[in-house]
């Protein structure tokens, strides 16, 4: 049975803002309280799924949240109407009503790590809801994530749904950010990599000293045992504290992997030697050839990988088995990672193709290509059993941009979010949303 990597990519919503939130992004803290343009980030995504589509890759999308988040406002002791908690907590809280609205669910590569079935004990495709509890206006996403996810994968014969780990610093969980899955064929039973910053309760592991270690070791293990993969089907590996402190807030921005090929800055993790050889033993009895690519720091530092976005990117394999990687365009504007890259497509080896994409408006809020997509191997049973509404076609491509020209405006700054008519028209839109990619009541607004 044929099966495939489909990439659902996260519809930026409608408040997305530069609020600079999250601390140890770089790109994030530099464009603090700068203007946005919700409507061009959105079609920037747009355009980005429907090329992918148009070149032969599965494609999906993955619906935003609704902002500004007036309950949990609410659960911080504002209180009246609607209009009035906001206006309250401008007046009060300006940093709260900012990070009740951030649009950050657009990338999606945090809100789950999604297991294939042929990796799990019982057959199924589990997702479990990150908890990235990490960051308050990230906090907030998950209850939300876990119903847009359960309505996109609903049929309980083939997908498994947990909810996030416990909300406390000892079980932080990222996602898919720093999860990635090494497999001869998206479905045969494949090697899960983990990737930790820091351990809660060992103190045998460095931490990083300026910016926090948002992925716990021992999150990744209750992942691994909630969604039933075996000891010899998953390796552990430690960031390098010291790249976190240089703003590697996660794995997927110094490497990424897809089928047999890991993609990586030499400095992205603590006992490289000793992980790759883990992971080309564990792959290699699941009949797979395991193969890393190597990016030394004389070519590219880690400042260039953070600020170009290098790593955060999209490894794609193409039906005559090399591979396209899918880069932003900050890479064509760094001088060396630009090199680096024409050098690499060159030589004549796994990866033969580079395609640049524009994504500004996510790129100068912390987030790239690999960012706003969730992976997840489905075999044709299980990509037929998919709620049809979210999965990317011509159509729908047209029906969303319309949809983003109707409800989005194109100038959003930290003074516009105190304005309650945006809750109205972030409500008004996800609403007609829910009806395009058949999602039934998902949101707050629709269910309270």
């Amino acid at each position: 049975m044929k099966s495939y990597e489909v990439n659902f990519d996260g519809l930026v919503g409608p408040t997305h803002n530069y609020g600079g939130l999250s601390y140890g992004n770089v790109a994030s803290q530099s464009n603090s309280q700068q203007s946005s343009n919700p409507k061009e980030a959105a079609l920037q995504g747009l355009a980005k799924m429907k090329a992918l589509m148009e070149m032969g890759f599965q494609q999906g999308v993955l619906a935003p949240q609704e902002r500004p988040d007036v309950a949990a406002l609410r659960r911080l002791g504002f209180s009246g109407s609607d209009a009035q908690v906001i206006e309250r907590a401008a007046k009060d809280a300006m940093p709260l009503l900012v990070a009740s609205c951030s649009a950050s669910s657009m990338w999606v590569a945090n809100a789950a790590t999604v297991s294939p079935s042929a990796d799990t004990a019982d057959g199924r495709v589990h997702f479990t809801a990150a908890n990235l509890n990490c960051k308050y206006h990230r906090s907030i996403e998950h209850p939300t994530t876990s119903r847009v996810l359960g309505a996109m994968f609903a049929d309980q014969k083939h997908f498994a749904h947990h909810a996030a780990l416990p909300a406390v610093a000892q079980f932080g969980d990222e996602g898919a950010a720093n999860h990635t899955r090494f497999c001869r064929d998206y479905g045969q039973a494949g090697v899960e990599f983990f990737v930790f910053g820091r351990s809660a309760f060992d103190t045998r592991y460095p931490a990083p000293q300026k910016y926090p270690a948002r992925q716990t070791l021992e999150a990744s293990q209750a992942v691994a045992r909630l969604h039933g993969l075996g000891d010899d089907g998953v390796v552990y590996a430690q960031q390098n504290p010291s790249v976190i402190d240089q703003g590697v807030f996660h794995n997927d921005v110094i490497a990424v992997g897809n089928g047999e090929v890991l993609f990586y800055h030499e400095d992205a993790f603590l006992e490289t030697d000793k992980m790759l050889a883990e992971l080309q033993a564990k792959l290699g009895k699941r009949g797979g050839n395991f193969q890393s690519i190597c990016v030394p720091r004389s070519q590219v530092t880690v400042e260039d990988a953070v600020r170009s976005y290098l790593f955060n990117s999209q490894l794609l394999s193409r039906a005559d088995g090399s591979m396209l990687l899918i880069v932003p365009e900050e890479c064509r504007g760094n001088e060396r990672v630009w090199q680096y890259l024409q050098d690499l497509t060159s030589s004549g080896g796994l990866i033969r193709e580079v395609k640049v994409f524009d994504l500004k408006q996510s790129m100068q809020n912390g987030g790239g290509p690999a960012c706003l997509r969730l992976r997840v191997a489905l075999n044709q049973t299980e990509l037929a059993a998919v709620n049809p509404g979210v999965i990317m076609t011509a159509p729908l491509y047209g029906t969303l941009t319309q949809w983003v020209d109707k409800h989005y405006r194109d100038r959003l700054s930290e003074n516009d979010l105190a304005d309650p008519q945006l809750l109205l028209e972030c409500r008004t839109a996800l609403d007609e949303l829910t009806q395009i990619l058949k999602l039934g009541a998902v949101y707050p607004f629709q269910i309270n």
